[in-house]
């Protein structure tokens, strides 16, 4: 090797640029898969599958993560719970809780059969404002007031000084999640969709140079094999 080719050597007093990662983790099978119930802000739990696919999650990250500095922050119920705090002892972290992280709600057709909501939904139209829109159900918040406690949340967690973020939250959160990360308008987001498939893996990286905030990965599932 000549010495073009050679790394420059560190510069004495100067720090080199930080990379920082996100790791965005949707929670594993839960009850409400299983039994066909609606999801939302149902408090449902992992069903020993889902115990499983969150050790897999952990796993995966703690081969991933080797940073000193790691933060652990999950919505508070308790599917996304419980896999927080499998990923959280897997790093060495303590998880937090955050409600903001919660999935959005469906109102009174959560618990409820599945049938059930779809015998009533109304789905947001192809074109006008799907932000606002309501689908229907008493109590189901629009996608609106998902995306503004989404927001809110990752403004602070990415105010945070950590280099690597684990944010263990539902599938339709984590769309906005990830949107709320490439610096999205919150009126823009009317329509975007991520496949972020349960007990998947999300990688969001920015550089310390150019803070250019890259999608590095979108639902990776790879490290489910139960």
């Amino acid at each position: 090797m000549d010495s073009a080719t050679l790394p420059a050597p560190p510069v004495p007093g100067v720090v080199p640029p930080r990379v920082r990662t996100v790791s965005v983790v949707t929670h594993p099978e839960a009850t409400h898969h299983v039994d066909g119930l609606v999801g939302g802000q149902h408090d449902s739990d992992l069903t020993p599958r889902g115990e499983h696919q969150a050790a897999a999650i952990a796993a995966v990250l703690r081969e991933r993560v080797g940073a000193s500095s790691v933060a652990v922050v999950s919505s508070d119920l308790r599917r996304t719970w419980r896999t927080a705090q499998v990923v959280a002892a897997a790093l060495g972290a303590a998880p937090e809780a955050d409600a903001r992280l919660r999935e959005i709600s469906y109102g009174d057709a959560e618990g409820r059969p599945q049938a059930w909501l779809d015998a009533r939904y109304t789905p947001a139209p192809a074109v006008g404002d799907r932000l606002r829109h309501h689908p229907g159900v008493p109590g189901a918040q629009t996608r609106l007031d998902v995306a503004l406690r989404v927001y809110g949340a990752m403004t602070d967690l990415l105010a945070r000084d950590v280099d690597e973020l684990v944010v263990v939250t539902h599938g339709f959160t984590a769309t906005l999640v990830v949107a709320a990360w490439i610096g999205m308008p919150v009126e823009a987001a009317g329509h975007v969709a991520f496949p972020v498939p349960s007990g998947s893996i999300t990688t969001l990286r920015e550089d310390g140079f150019f803070h250019n905030r890259a999608v590095v990965t979108v639902g990776d599932v790879a490290h489910l094999t139960v």
